[in-house]
């Protein structure tokens, strides 16, 4: 064990500037990749709040509707009388009624913030003002104005919305984030790949009159590849570690302090989704590391 720590401190000593490019490189590859786990998840939770692109949303009738066609709160007769409209329709895939007190939990919680906001006399907004609606979802997006059409002048219906015009926009800057992260993180972890080759392959010749010694010695080849792993695993942790923090502080900064505060109408991400960005981290960042190592030692060593 003497040996192994031993060398491991030589080789993190000689080799400090590949390893600190190793650990950068990682750090940026890794951070790309939980960055668009996170983009994934604030798009799931975007769909999850204003429908996706198969999705309309029927709005119906309150009894002060600025609608001029809304004569009153829509009745459970015309409820009926627009679904079964929405089932005889060949373009539907399926629909639920949301009702008042849904709509207005969804908003609350959009506004967890300002929860004060939704209570006592004063309140800006009650469970009343909030309308009944419908979600819709195709079976194409393309059959969208076939059941506005169908849904749209029924007695109880005050507007129909498709979500593709307020969700679209929004869901492809982050696709396109989410590409371009993994994209970069891509092209980053091949760099890492290279460096920590590169750094084996010097190590093992600057190390090479004494990994012969070991061998006639009888040493095991797990043995006198271990430091070299060891090196790459410490460069490796170091990286997740930066890579989480960095995850960390984007969530604390820039989603709690600055977004949610300015677009507060979206619904941001928690820190349960930082945790699973993290993990995956932690476990991609040592595999990706240590598989490829195990490998190269096999080649530069010849153990």
């Amino acid at each position: 064990m003497r040996y192994v720590l031993s060398n491991l401190g030589q080789g993190l000593r000689r080799n400090t500037s590949m390893h600190l490019a190793v650990i950068l490189t990682l750090f940026v590859s890794l951070t790309m990749v939980g960055t668009a786990l996170m983009v994934r998840s604030q798009a799931e939770k975007t769909v999850d709040q204003w429908g996706s692109e198969l999705q309309i949303t029927v709005y119906l009738c309150r009894a002060d509707d600025s609608n001029a066609r809304c004569l009153g709160e829509v009745s459970n007769e015309e409820k009926r009388a627009i679904g079964q409209v929405l089932d005889d329709s060949a373009q539907v895939d399926s629909w639920e009624l949301e009702s008042k007190a849904e709509a207005f939990e969804k908003v609350k919680e959009l506004y967890s913030d300002d929860a004060d906001r939704f209570e006592g006399e004063n309140a800006v907004l009650t469970e009343d003002d909030m309308p009944e609606s419908i979600w819709v979802t195709l079976k194409s997006p393309d059959q969208f104005e076939a059941v506005t059409s169908a849904v749209a002048g029924l007695d109880g219906v005050s507007s129909v919305r498709d979500q593709r015009q307020t969700i679209n926009p929004l869901l492809k800057i982050m696709s396109g984030m989410q590409v371009g992260s993994l994209a970069i993180a891509v092209a980053l972890i091949i760099a890492a790949l290279l460096l920590v080759a590169n750094t084996i392959r010097l190590t093992a010749f600057a190390r090479r009159k004494e990994i012969g010694i070991m061998r006639l010695v009888g040493a095991s080849g797990a043995y006198i590849a271990l430091p070299f792993l060891l090196e790459v695993l410490v460069t490796t942790l170091v990286a997740v570690g930066l890579a989480v923090g960095t995850l960390a502080g984007f969530m604390f900064f820039g989603v709690q302090r600055v977004f949610s505060q300015y677009l507060g109408f979206i619904p941001w991400i928690g820190w349960e989704d930082w945790a699973f960005a993290s993990i995956v981290v932690a476990i991609l960042g040592p595999v990706l590391s240590l598989v490829p190592t195990l490998l190269l030692t096999s080649k530069y060593l010849k153990v």
